[in-house]
């Protein structure tokens, strides 16, 4: 399974099939035994993970969504058909939340301990905000993945919401700033949770991870 075309069929059957919550962990004692391949999303608070979520596996309520940033408090798990290793991790988000700053101190150290201590963690898709790009914040994050020598790659959402010319100019930008990052992948996907816009690519390149790691 080499061609895209091929990883995007492949990827187009696997999110068809049946995806479901799986487990919630509010703490690193509470996560799932380490199965199969899991792959998962960081950002902003409302950056659009839930949505890119429900999107990706065409269910519009899989993973919660809400207009209230921090409203994502555990790492929720999901998992697809029974033929297939993967599984979806929506973290909570990093930044401003509406919350007491020791639950969001409580989350910030579950999302470190996590990404640091999960061996069948192939990669983190970290969100960025088309229209704003990657901000100080995100930074740190990209930071602390490289140390963590944690592969990751930067998923640009809401790309519906600004020009063409635009959408360009900021993907070039955050290539750009990626390429002091090591353990960044070098490639970018534009996504629109609205439009469906760069799902099939996404699907493709989970397709792709759990090829090499033989799933």
């Amino acid at each position: 399974m080499d061609s895209d075309s091929d990883l995007i069929e492949a990827g187009r059957k696997v999110f068809a099939g049946d995806w479901r919550f799986f487990w919630a962990s509010p703490s690193i004692e509470s996560l799932p035994p380490m199965v199969g391949v899991e792959v998962a999303f960081a950002g902003r608070s409302n950056v659009g993970k839930s949505s890119l979520i429900n999107a990706l596996t065409g269910r519009n309520a899989l993973a919660r969504t809400s207009h209230t940033p921090g409203r994502t408090q555990e790492l929720i798990f999901f998992e697809g058909p029974k033929t297939c290793d993967l599984r979806l991790v929506d973290m909570p988000g990093y930044g401003y939340a509406q919350a007491a700053k020791t639950k969001i101190a409580s989350w910030t150290t579950l999302i470190h301990k996590f990404l640091q201590g999960r061996s069948n963690l192939a990669r983190i898709y970290v969100l960025i905000d088309s229209r704003h790009g990657i901000k100080d914040v995100d930074t740190e994050i990209l930071k602390m993945l490289d140390r963590s020598a944690v592969s990751y790659q930067i998923v640009l959402t809401k790309a519906d919401q600004i020009k063409a010319t635009e959408l360009e100019a900021r993907i070039e930008a955050t290539l750009a700033a990626l390429k002091t990052h090591p353990a960044a992948f070098p490639e970018i996907i534009a996504t629109s949770s609205r439009s469906g816009m760069g799902m099939p690519e996404l699907r493709a390149a989970m397709m792709r991870l759990l090829a090499e790691r033989g799933a």
